[in-house]
């Protein structure tokens, strides 16, 4: 069955950096455009980034442009999301998405508080 699994988060200082993995299983993941979203408490999800399954096109939120990075090892199949430069208003629960479809992961909890 398909799997998208997330890892990665954690409790990190203002200015820290982490780097979130999703392992994709059970569909063709080379195929897909893939998304990272988030969801903070009390707040709607948000698209964060995506990024193409061919010839690498991606996108950012306005908020996490030039601190965080998306991108993907088809052979391993999994989607990364490199974030540096993190502020309390990063905290969320981060999930991986293979768009267009509603294939989601868990999620995995990001804290940045000092």
């Amino acid at each position: 069955q398909v799997q998208l699994v997330e890892s990665g988060g954690g409790v990190v200082q203002p200015g820290g950096s982490l780097r979130l993995s999703c392992l994709a299983s059970g569909f063709t993941f080379s195929s897909y455009a893939m998304r990272w979203y988030r969801q903070a408490p009390g707040k709607a999800r948000e698209l964060v980034a995506h990024i193409s399954s061919v010839l690498p096109f991606t996108n950012y939120a306005d908020s996490v442009k030039g601190r965080f990075t998306i991108s993907r090892d088809n052979a391993k199949r999994t989607l990364y999301l490199q974030m540096n430069s993190l502020n309390p208003e990063d905290t969320a629960m981060y999930f991986c998405n293979a768009h267009p479809t509603n294939y989601w992961g868990q999620g995995t909890q990001v804290t940045v508080s000092s």
